[in-house]
């Protein structure tokens, strides 16, 4: 619910913080949109909100970057942009979506290695609790 935090959201903001000092803050900062957002609206809706998050918190972040593809010694643009890039390390790919799929995390895994970003966050909005939507990949 909006405006509620629960002790399971609170324990894992916890947790968060003590594994990986780039994501917490992030997290948080989703936490905190979708707290008063709740589910429902478009990706682009919750992108705009976290992003001003982002900034009142000082993180540095990019919108809809370019992705390039590289193909035989070329860097192709193909159209691909990565939602946001945050502190030039952590990718953000965001949904807004009834459920996660197999190719929703392939195509985040993909924006990471192409992107040569080691850290990334697959955030789906449209979720009752947001920790549920969260999936955090390592490469």
């Amino acid at each position: 619910m909006p405006g509620f935090i629960t002790t399971e959201t609170q324990s894992h903001r916890e947790n968060e913080e003590q594994k990986d000092p780039r994501t917490a803050p992030i997290i948080g900062a989703a936490i905190e949109v979708h707290r008063a957002l709740g589910p429902g609206l478009l990706e682009s809706a919750y992108e705009q909100c976290l992003c001003h998050e982002l900034h009142l918190r000082g993180l540095a972040f990019q919108r809809q970057v370019d992705l390039p593809v590289p193909y035989k010694e070329l860097n192709l643009d193909c159209g691909y942009k990565m939602d946001v890039v945050v502190e030039d390390e952590v990718v953000l790919e965001l949904k807004s979506i009834e459920k996660m799929l197999p190719v929703h995390e392939a195509q985040f895994l993909t924006y990471m290695k192409l992107s040569g970003k080691r850290v990334g966050l697959l955030i789906n909005f449209n979720v009752p609790l947001l920790t549920q939507g969260i999936i955090r990949r390592v490469l």
